[in-house]
């Protein structure tokens, strides 16, 4: 017999999965506060392309991602 939504006091967490259907979505806040972290913890900055505001440094974004790990499946065509 298998009970839901009982816990023994001090088990522990159940595995956290991305199949987990029961967590909300992560925020704009939630995402901005983790690429913050990513950038000031390991020198990584996360951009969203049609954030870039400027013509020329967007592409450049666009052609060093490109350069990296190919062209995207899927998505907006920014900078086409």
């Amino acid at each position: 017999m298998r009970l839901t939504g009982m816990r023994l006091p001090g088990a522990p967490q159940p595995p956290r999965s991305s199949l987990d259907l029961t967590r909300s979505p992560t925020t704009a806040v939630d995402l901005d506060a983790m690429r913050a972290a990513a950038w000031h913890r390991h020198g990584v900055a996360a951009l969203a392309v049609e954030d870039i505001t400027d013509p020329w440094l967007r592409q450049a974004v666009i052609n060093e991602a490109n350069r990296r790990w190919g062209r995207r499946h899927g998505g907006d065509q920014h900078g086409r």
